[in-house]
């Protein structure tokens, strides 16, 4: 082979390099942080979420859980009222609920309402989101005071 094509294949071969590396530093950046809110794209504005409001847990029957409560890990204690958006939990900065657990991902579940019911769901998550024992593979519902485990964070609905 000329001194030109081998030239050739070990630039072709550096861009492909490169390129893979440049795509494994985007998939760690979003795992770690999340990826960046369309609405500052489109504004040209900074990434920068805006804050949330609470609000009052609404009035729904008796039985119905109020309240998502942190039972263990570093986070026991904490607690978020019920309201019809769903909580995501995960490292994420933009998360609803963000854990640092080094068994959690970004984005690893979500709890949300449907018709009444709560429901939680994995969200691919690379350690899996377990609901008593047993490790979730589509999303299930939940009842008071059912452990839902998130590597060493357990959470459960309560009235």
């Amino acid at each position: 082979m000329s001194d030109l094509t081998l030239m050739l294949i070990k630039l072709a071969f550096l861009a492909v390099l490169w390129l893979f590396v440049i795509m494994a530093v985007g998939v760690i950046r979003t795992d770690l942080f999340g990826p960046a809110t369309s609405k500052a794209k489109r504004s040209g504005g900074s990434a920068r979420p805006e804050p949330r409001r609470a609000k009052p847990a609404p009035r729904g029957r008796r039985n119905e859980p109020r309240s998502l409560v942190v039972t263990k890990g570093p986070l026991a204690g904490t607690t978020l009222d019920l309201s019809s958006q769903p909580i995501t939990i995960g490292r994420a900065k933009d998360a609803t609920l963000v854990i640092s657990d080094d068994y959690a991902s970004g984005r690893h579940a979500r709890i949300f309402s449907d018709n009444g019911r709560w429901i939680v769901e994995d969200l691919g998550s690379t350690n899996g989101t377990y609901l008593g024992q047993n490790r979730l593979t589509r999303p299930q519902p939940i009842t008071v005071g059912q452990p839902i485990r998130i590597g060493k964070t357990v959470l459960e609905l309560r009235k």
